[in-house]
């Protein structure tokens, strides 16, 4: 009896420890741009997708205020409690440190007592809009990991939007909506993250979860979930990122919608408590923020594992023969093909897509050592599987194309003839040129790729 049960406790334990371990191996590592191996005795080069880590993106972005007068303590003035309008001992003053709340103090470290917080003036001009927009700037894409999370040291307003821009903020698109009551305030029926599927999981929604009365005192957080909405296709332990990987892969709105250049957030209305607006005590209405969490990384195309903040000013440090802030376009003589982001797929060191020279010339060899040997029989300009070689040349040795006769060049792209010749080969060129949906390799296909060269004993560009 005794061994029956510790098997049974031994299979509960077995199974526990599956529902509730991560798999590393779904996630993916894309920590290495390259690594050196060997093929054919040579050392050479293995690319891989490659991208930062994640981290505190707040320490690199610049902040403003609209109206830029909105900060409170200019002149001095007292704040009361909005549960108690009796209590008035707080005050806010520009000029004296400890009595400041300039708007730094959204980003400084927590832990402090007293706490740190920006403050925005009083209600003072009921009932005009207490309005204020914070923007958050970068000054370069960045890739969303986490959720957003603003911690409000006072209510959390009754109506907020937030929003983003890809283009450096010519232009705005909401992330989500956030009101006590989002029928009155923005005409949307109200839904919370949960109720998304995989099909509407870029649905904008209106969310009354973070907006409500007094709760404030115990939960005083609003938050973007973006794990939430990774979950809908990862899983609720996000343990099937390769699922997550895929799509990001093949989707671009699904990419561009956890990226972003700006990050505005736009209070819309104070907290103002269960009741009506107290218009003889408006010290009790105003906007007080402790801390924003937005956690990401540098976007840089799967092409750099690193990016350095120098001048004020994040960047990419690009490998794979790219260049740009996002690592968005290849070198200069590195366009032997068009430009191409990573690929996540296959997991979990991915595809790189290197840019690759536009000749073989000895001065752009793609596989060159940091230990300084030249691999020159490795400069791959064909392979039997990506099928460079044009108007029916064929690749060898990986090296060369073999062009037949009338065609030359490098990928035997040059026409050679003389006369009336010239129409037939331009014809036989036409023939022989895939049609336009064969010309791109499905990307299971593509995926294939690294495992098919390893198969023969070769590396991948």
């Amino acid at each position: 009896m005794h061994l029956l049960l510790v098997f049974v406790l031994q299979a509960l334990w077995v199974s526990w420890c599956h529902a509730t371990q991560h798999y590393p191996a779904s996630w993916g590592h894309y920590d290495v741009c390259k690594s050196q191996v060997y093929a054919e005795d040579r050392l050479a080069w293995h690319y891989m997708a490659c991208q930062p880590e994640a981290t505190d993106m707040t320490k690199y972005l610049r902040v403003s205020l609209d109206p830029p007068n909105i900060t409170c303590g200019d002149p001095p003035e007292m704040y009361c409690a909005l549960e108690n309008p009796y209590m008035c001992n707080n005050e806010c003053d520009a000029e004296t440190e400890e009595l400041a709340h300039p708007p730094e103090l959204m980003f400084d470290s927590e832990g402090r007592n007293p706490t740190t917080f920006w403050q925005s003036t009083s209600w003072k001009k009921y009932p005009k809009p207490l309005q204020v927009n914070i923007t958050l700037s970068w000054n370069k894409t960045i890739e969303l990991t986490d959720d957003i999370v603003l911690t409000f040291e006072s209510g959390r307003p009754e109506q907020l939007v937030l929003e983003k821009s890809l283009d450096y903020g010519r232009t705005w698109q909401p992330y989500q909506f956030y009101a006590a009551d989002c029928l009155d305030a923005f005409t949307m029926e109200p839904k919370a993250v949960h109720q998304l599927t995989q099909s509407s999981m870029l649905e904008i929604i209106c969310t009354e979860v973070y907006s409500t009365g007094y709760v404030w005192k115990y939960d005083k957080t609003v938050r973007f979930e973006i794990k939430d909405r990774f979950a809908l296709l990862a899983g609720p332990r996000l343990h099937n990122m390769a699922s997550l990987y895929g799509q990001l892969d093949t989707t671009k709105n699904l990419r561009d919608f956890f990226t972003l250049t700006d990050l505005r957030i736009r209070l819309l209305r104070p907290a103002t408590g269960a009741t009506m607006v107290d218009e003889n005590n408006l010290s009790r209405y105003f906007y007080a923020i402790s801390d924003i969490k937005v956690q990401g990384r540098c976007k840089c195309n799967l092409h750099a594992n690193s990016c350095v903040f120098d001048k004020g000013k994040l960047g990419c440090e690009c490998e794979h023969n790219t260049t740009g802030p996002d690592c968005a376009r290849c070198k200069r003589h590195f366009q032997g093909r068009a430009w191409s982001m990573g690929s996540y797929l296959p997991i979990p060191k991915g595809t790189a897509n290197i840019c690759i020279p536009n000749n073989l010339g000895t001065s752009v060899r793609p596989n060159a050592s940091s230990l300084g040997v030249a691999n020159r029989n490795q400069a791959r300009v064909c392979d039997h599987v990506l099928l460079r070689c044009q108007n029916g040349g064929v690749c060898h040795h990986h090296q060369r194309c073999q062009c037949p006769a009338g065609f030359s060049g490098i990928l035997c792209e040059k026409t050679q003839c003389q006369g009336d010749s010239c129409e037939e080969l331009q014809s036989r060129q036409t023939a022989l040129r895939p049609p336009p949906a064969a010309q791109t390799l499905p990307l299971a296909l593509l995926s294939l790729i690294p495992s098919l060269l390893a198969t023969r004993g070769l590396t991948s560009l």
